[in-house]
């Protein structure tokens, strides 16, 4: 014991878990991506840099495979707010269904072409009507303009399509964003979807979390990020607390049923774990 409060794990060498598909050996035997730091949270130009660089660097690989996707994509705007609405060729216009989605990157990358072919991924694998937003993000438009434009986008899809043929769902930020609107719209009078999806979320801006340090250097997305540099420029000034930033310390009791993804080596596993015991405690159809 380094002392009462933290145990000292020795370094040693995590076998990868046997039974994997290839695909998993793959990702897991990957080299490390260099992780070149972020900026100070104070200098602004330098995050604006880091957030074009690194929405540059992931859009050519969505792109790639939004290309393999029979669907018809459309730019609009809704209320202000740019979203891309991809119907699948598979798909009938007149199916009221559809997946309002909310993409990730720490919040402040994944937006523009990246979102756009992002969620032309998504409508392919799934095979359902995408719409997606791409709200404005941090460093110039901090918390809590993402979420007002994630609010804005499911209030016009509630009118549209009516909440029983929605399912709100994201990774990551995306999931943090998910809950995050479901805790608002309920706030705000709007009903629930018909579902929710939260795939990796982040909840806990506290980093009360206990799988972020025991999984430091085992995630392989995340496993040089400095969470605390990301939430003060998301969040610049805020309590953490509040449930739109952590919806873990919400009142859950209304939540739409929900489906959580996370993995072992994952960094945000506790979040994940935690929130669906917080859900089945109030006896909330959620499945981990």
């Amino acid at each position: 014991m380094a002392d009462e409060n933290t145990l000292h794990v020795p370094a040693r060498d995590i076998p990868l878990p046997t039974g994997i598909s290839e695909q998993a050996r793959a990702i897991l035997t990957a080299p490390k991506r260099e992780f070149p730091g972020y900026p100070d949270v104070g200098n602004l130009d330098g995050w604006r840099r880091y957030a074009q660089g690194m929405n540059a660097a992931m859009t050519g690989p969505m792109q790639a495979k939004a290309a393999t996707v029979d669907a018809e994509v459309t730019d609009r705007e809704i209320d202000g707010v740019t979203v891309y609405d991809i119907r699948p060729a598979s798909v009938p216009e007149v199916d009221p269904h559809v997946l309002l989605d909310i993409h990730g990157g720490a919040y402040i990358v994944g937006f523009g072409d990246a979102c756009r072919a992002q969620a032309t991924g998504v409508a392919g694998d799934l095979g359902v009507r995408v719409c997606s937003v791409d709200y404005r993000s941090p460093p110039d438009h901090p918390f809590p303009a993402p979420l007002d434009n994630c609010l804005a986008v499911y209030r016009a899809l509630v009118e549209s399509h009516g909440a029983a043929n929605i399912v709100v769902g994201g990774s990551s930020a995306g999931a943090n964003l998910t809950a995050a609107l479901m805790l608002r719209a309920r706030d705000e009078g709007l009903p629930m979807p018909a579902g929710a999806i939260l795939h990796t979320p982040h909840l806990d801006m506290t980093n009360g979390s206990d799988s972020l340090y025991a999984n430091r250097g085992l995630d392989m997305v995340l496993s040089g990020s400095d969470l605390t540099s990301i939430s003060a420029v998301y969040a610049p000034g805020q309590d953490y607390r509040n449930p739109y930033l952590s919806p873990l310390f919400g009142d859950l009791s209304d939540f739409p049923p929900t489906f959580l993804s996370t993995g072992t080596r994952d960094l945000f596993l506790s979040d994940t774990v935690r929130m669906h015991a917080a859900l089945r405690a109030l006896d909330i159809d959620a499945q981990l």
